[in-house]
């Protein structure tokens, strides 16, 4: 059965609907909302939330809800019903404007970083029609940003909004100086690529340490795992073959453009990436992928893992954030064209880009800093923690000669031999890929390799946005008032390659030598979560939100408060699901079976054979159930104590530094013990369970 395409985006109150269904006057006051920021008047509003209700009714809805993204990397939202009683006793369906505009969540209930007390619950969700609304299981979905009740964003989207802004607005001002008028609005575009592990879903609900925490935090490695790479874009088994075909109408019919899916390097991990969007949509539409994936998954008998790390000794999962800015009349701003040495429009942003870089590589590497990620960058899988730019050996030579004066010329086309008569000839790219660098160029954006595959892309998206902002702000500034345009652009590129090309690297970042380099270069290297999100209330980088209107200090500090925060309740929940499953299932299973072994060699030293090996493997096993009881009692006691730690840094490194260390020294003991008992005595489902039984 073959997918109907003329129902793309049959979900979605998207703009042929609007079309349909308002009046002209009425579409063109929402497109000039959606379009150029004006103010929606209340009039307005209630005709829109008119047809809007009438749309989502035929779509089968019943109710409608304010779909909102508090600071938990989880959507949320209340559902009302569109149901009002009448007075002869029957019911109408009424959606108001006000209702459409506003609502009013509990702001005491999510994170807020203490900008919201308990007894202060009142919050307000605002309508963002710049994200098409959709009908989802029976429910009307609206996009809103989330705020408290003193004004503060409570959400990853109103940031991402403000950014958005501060970009265009600057990018603007950079293009005007160079004679385009037909522009009048830049937006950041993003195509996010995600990746997951999908295991069979019988197994993982035998495995609490996957329904409650997302990752193993027990598991010894499987004979094979992905040494023969035989995995990385192979054969997709029928049962994910199906899976996919489900997951791709669903997503469809909701209008996300979702073009490409391969299974990825490890055994049962997968990669799907949607077209280029506008980044606020862009960010909806991952929010949305992560929820439908799991719920496609569960239909067809699977489990969709979004954890960074959810087996140890295979390669984690993240998502690529495709970055790049295109204007409404047809450019893209980091396109460099056929002859990038004489395009000094792309080389001016290009030089933005690698400025904000190098100035703010601390607040680009918190954007990717969480508790499941630090497991995941610095590997041979992803990034390491250092922020680098790769942008391949065309680029970084047009900008070398630049740097020092000398004559570009062109680079001649070549051409890729492949020796066989019969297959076509293939132009070859200026510049090679970089699957290594944290922050590559690829042709016409810049992919952003070390975002977490359970991560909001609003983050990373919004803080990329806000530092391009301020690097092209002051490049404006410059090209507003200089006396020869060409000789500024000139020294722009010039200053670019002297004091930030530290921050260029096109080799291999896995290597101990780029450590080592990047440290001589004086980049930053943030290693893990507990250091990076320093960088949310660094001076420098409060002034800078500010700068932007992007977030104020408040909401600067909240969000330090609230990574902290969420660090340690994850570490404890881990630390707290390693212990239950220690005692309550591992623990008594080697004992059992240990108990069975010293029977067996007592019944044949009775019957006169002495096996020293059955005897060995007794009391190694005793040891192990000694030490694994050991840790487990000292895990829970540190438990204990991070009750009583009242500052959130010293918290966060309390559990960094030692329950980790505990949790991995029980991890090992538990892995070494499952290498030793029998199959049918190891009380839950093993990695090779997991990877290969799907």
């Amino acid at each position: 059965m073959s997918y109907d395409f003329s129902q793309f985006g049959c979900q979605v109150f998207n703009d042929t609907v609007m079309r349909e269904k308002l009046s002209r006057s009425t579409y063109r006051s929402l497109r000039h909302s959606i379009d150029d920021g004006a103010p929606l008047g209340p009039e307005v509003a209630e005709v829109v939330a008119s047809a809007m209700k009438d749309w989502a009714v035929e779509q089968g809805a019943a109710h409608f809800t304010h779909w909102f993204q508090p600071m938990t990397s989880f959507t949320a939202g209340k559902h009302d019903s569109f149901l009002t009683p009448a007075k002869d006793g029957r019911a109408i369906l009424e959606f108001s404007g006000k209702e459409l505009i506003v609502g009013e969540p509990d702001a005491s209930s999510f994170p807020n970083g203490g900008l919201r007390n308990t007894f202060e619950a009142r919050g307000y969700t605002s309508w963002d029609c710049t994200s098409p609304a959709f009908v989802r299981e029976g429910t009307l979905y609206i996009p809103t940003a989330f705020y408290s009740y003193t004004g503060e964003a409570l959400d990853t989207k109103t940031p991402l909004l403000r950014s958005n802004e501060a970009v265009a607005r600057e990018a603007l001002r950079v293009l005007k100086a160079f004679g385009n008028t037909t522009a009048t609005r830049v937006s950041p575009t993003v195509g996010a690529e995600q990746e997951y592990f999908l295991v069979d879903r019988e197994k993982y609900e035998q495995r609490l340490d996957l329904k409650l925490c997302g990752r193993t935090l027990f598991g010894a490695r499987p004979a094979k795992g992905q040494e023969m790479e035989d995995h990385y874009c192979g054969r997709i088994r029928l049962r994910v073959r199906q899976f996919m075909r489900e997951l791709d109408e669903a997503l469809w019919d909701l209008g996300v453009p979702v073009k490409t899916e391969h299974n990825e390097a490890a055994p049962a991990q997968h990669e799907l990436a949607p077209i280029f969007e506008q980044v606020n949509v862009a960010a909806d539409h991952n929010q949305l992928i992560m929820e439908v994936i799991r719920e496609i998954a569960k239909k067809n008998g699977l489990a969709c893992l979004l954890h960074e790390k959810p087996f140890e000794g295979v390669n984690g999962s993240g998502k690529h954030n495709n970055w790049s800015l295109s204007t409404d009349d047809g450019q893209n701003l980091l396109d460099p064209g056929k002859t990038p040495y004489e395009n000094m429009q792309f080389l001016v942003f290009l030089s933005a880009v690698i400025t904000a870089v190098d100035n703010h590589a601390d607040l680009l590497r918190m954007s990717a800093a969480s508790a499941g990620n630090d497991f995941r960058l610095g590997g041979h899988e992803a990034p390491p923690a250092i922020i680098s730019i790769f942008l391949g050996d065309q680029l970084t030579d047009i900008l070398e000669h630049i740097a020092h004066g000398d004559v570009v010329e062109q680079t001649p086309s070549c051409i890729l031999e492949t020796g066989v008569a019969t297959l076509p000839k293939l132009p070859r790219d200026g510049s090679d890929r970089n699957r290594t660098s944290p922050f590559a160029f690829t042709g016409n954006k810049f992919e952003f390799r070390m975002v977490g595959s359970s991560a909001s892309i609003a983050v990373s998206s919004y803080i990329l946005n806000t530092i391009v902002a301020d690097s092209l702000s002051q490049i404006a500034d410059r090209l507003e008032t200089c006396a020869d345009f060409d000789a500024e652009i000139q020294k722009i590129v010039q200053e670019t390659v002297r004091d930030h090309g530290r921050v260029i690297f096109n080799g291999n970042n896995y290597t101990d030598e780029w450590v080592e380099e990047a440290a001589r270069r004086g980049l930053p290297n943030f290693r893990n979560t507990v250091d990076a999100i320093s960088a949310m209330i660094a001076p420098k980088n409060i002034a800078l939100m500010e700068k932007f209107h992007v977030m104020s200090g408040a909401e600067c500090q909240a969000r330090y408060e609230i990574m902290l925060e969420n660090y340690c309740k994850l570490v404890s929940i881990e630390g707290a699901t390693m212990c239950e499953m220690s005692r309550r299932q591992i623990l008594p299973a080697v004992t059992e079976f240990a108990g069975k072994m010293a029977q067996s060699y007592s019944r044949m030293k009775d019957a006169g054979v002495e096996n020293e090996a059955v005897l060995n493997l007794v009391k190694q096993l005793s040891g192990y159930i000694t030490e694994m009881e050991r840790i487990t009692g000292q895990l829970e006691a540190a438990l204990d104590t991070c009750t009583g730690i009242t500052d959130h840094f010293e918290d966060a490194k309390y559990h960094r530094d030692t329950v980790r260390t505990l949790m991995e020294e029980l991890r090992g003991v538990s892995d070494r013990m499952e290498t030793m008992v029998s199959a049918e005595a190891w009380p839950i489902p093993t990695y090779a369970d997991l990877l290969y039984r799907v």
